[in-house]
């Protein structure tokens, strides 16, 4: 293959066919990540209230499981500095098969975790799985990516991320009604974690033998860190640290913020995180099109209100299905849903433009939060997910671009920097533990400065 075709040009040295089926394969391994992610934000309070711990030894979860990111990117990307890419030798289906068994196994040590009731056993548990998320982030991210034209990358990777949200709303839906209601004691994790590990070894087995593409560079062995030498790359890294890092601490102390601010029990206030990460969904779907190929101003923004209007009306019917909410009960919803629907015609279709207005928009539900209390401070924190939504695909598509055979090794670099989802939380932890809940929210406004920043200058292309 020519060293110098891009990632986005290696898709079409496959041949001409399509990738449909390619694609939607892959998709469902996303919603699966999504699914098991966002299940910490449940599974803290349990192992809080099951150990007794405090904020910051609750957040431990976080760093056992994204800790696995940074570790097992780093030694990816050493392998690929002194060896040769991985990726490139064994191809992504491969890769993606044994992010699979890894996460597999990961879930299944959940079990033995539950007999001995050992808290450090249940975070190496974690540590596994977040290993094989690792081979999943680093292989399936940039293989929707190549999966078309490079111009058309972002919207692929906000649909596929679409259905991760989709994980992520019902995930706390069912993980909160089974650790916290159908369950008790051991099994509130025993069970549902052993069905984890089936579904991902499933997964593995349609992965290895679906006859995807395999996408291998075996003339590209390069063994040097030359991804490093893209400035973009780099300050990309610490957009998705801080990024991830404050998706992940806002989702984790929901919980507490929720009980601390108005009294609601986990169960009800699960519910909220649903909504929080639910609309990831919505500002995902809406996202894969207005970024898109489509030129028809008027056809686009009308998909998009559709797309709103059918992933508001899934995340209400799971959780009414749940708990019996009438409609009232997500109403404040629908005015985040037409902030963002104003946010994505002020950034014109343009992934930069668009990762800075949701920036700023972040910045000031962050402040409402922070300034007010009750149920409107509670609203103002879970309408940031919708904004969220299109940060890490637009984030992750502006660094690799532009890379050509070093996109893998900057992918590992991207993926390394998901540490960000251990140490922002363990910083807002400590900072709820010294100051109050509330007040810790501070945190994550850091964050949003700085992606607004990557949004406005720091994703020009700089060699």
């Amino acid at each position: 293959m020519d060293r110098g075709k891009t990632a986005g040009e290696t898709a079409f040295v496959e041949g001409s066919k399509s990738y449909t089926i390619p694609f939607i394969t892959v998709t469902i391994l996303f919603f699966m990540w999504g699914f098991f992610t966002v299940m910490n934000d449940v599974l803290i309070p349990h192992l809080k209230n099951v150990f007794i711990l405090n904020h910051y030894q609750s957040m431990l979860v976080q760093l056992a499981f994204f800790g696995a990111y940074f570790i097992g990117s780093l030694a990816y990307f050493l392998l690929s500095w002194f060896f040769g890419d991985p990726v490139n030798k064994i191809g992504y289906r491969n890769g993606m098969f044994l992010g699979l068994l890894l996460a597999a196994a990961g879930s299944a040590l959940f079990f033995p975790a539950a007999l001995v009731q050992r808290y450090w056993l249940y975070l190496a548990a974690l540590f596994v799985v977040g290993l094989g998320f690792v081979l999943l982030q680093i292989t399936a991210n940039p293989y929707v990516a190549i999966l078309g034209p490079e111009k058309t990358a972002s919207s692929r990777l906000n649909l596929s991320q679409g259905f991760n949200s989709f994980g992520t709303t019902i995930g706390p839906l069912i993980g909160g009604f089974l650790i916290f209601k159908y369950f008790a004691g051991n099994d509130a994790v025993k069970y549902p974690y052993l069905v984890y590990a089936l579904i991902f070894l499933i997964l593995a087995i349609i992965i290895r033998f679906s006859g995807l593409p395999q996408f291998k560079n075996p003339d590209m062995h390069h063994r040097d860190a030359g991804a490093l030498r893209h400035r973009h790359l780099i300050l990309g890294m610490i957009a998705i640290f801080v990024y991830v890092g404050a998706e992940v601490a806002i989702g984790s102390i929901m919980i507490s913020f929720i009980k601390e601010t108005v009294g609601l029990p986990e169960n009800e206030a699960s519910n909220f995180v649903a909504i929080y990460w639910g609309g990831l969904m919505i500002g995902r779907f809406a996202g894969a099109i207005s970024l898109s190929k489509t030129s028809h101003s008027i056809r686009k923004y009308l998909l998009m209100l559709l797309s709103m209007v059918v992933t508001f009306t899934v995340i209400y019917f799971s959780i009414y299905l749940k708990s019996g909410t009438g409609i009232g009960y997500l109403l404040p919803i629908v005015f985040f849903i037409a902030m963002n629907y104003v946010a994505f015609m002020l950034g014109r279709s343009m992934a930069s433009r668009t990762l800075l207005v949701f920036a700023v928009v972040a910045i000031l539900l962050l402040i409402t939060g922070l300034t007010t209390s009750g149920y409107v401070a509670i609203w103002a924190i879970v309408g940031i997910g919708i904004f969220n939504s299109i940060m890490w695909s637009n984030i992750f598509t502006l660094s690799i671009a532009g890379l050509g055979k070093y996109t893998s090794q900057g992918s590992s670099l991207l993926v390394m920097a998901i540490l960000g989802g251990a140490v922002i939380p363990l910083i807002q932890g400590a900072m709820a533990d010294a100051i109050g809940v509330h007040l810790s929210f501070i945190v994550p406004i850091a964050c949003y400065v700085y992606i607004a920043f990557y949004g406005w200058r720091g994703y020009n292309l700089t060699h």
